[in-house]
């Protein structure tokens, strides 16, 4: 339940907030590119076009953390 909240939270703060999603789009875009190395980028890029609402709801949470404590840094 706590982890759903936790999520909950994160996509409503990137719904709300342009540049907080925009930052976490690029965040999730570049762990995602770091973890297919075997894709060419033409083929990343159709990857990324069609699996983004996915990747971006799934880590929406882990995005807005990272978001946060970039601001401390």
């Amino acid at each position: 339940m706590e982890r759903d909240n936790l999520m909950h939270g994160a996509r409503t703060a990137l719904n709300t907030k342009p540049e907080m999603r925009e930052w976490a789009e690029n965040y999730l875009k570049e762990k995602t590119r770091a973890e297919m190395p075997e894709l060419s980028g033409e083929d990343f890029e159709k990857y990324w076009k069609y699996h983004k609402p996915e990747i971006i709801h799934a880590g929406a949470a882990e995005a807005a953390m990272a978001y946060k404590n970039r601001e401390r840094d």
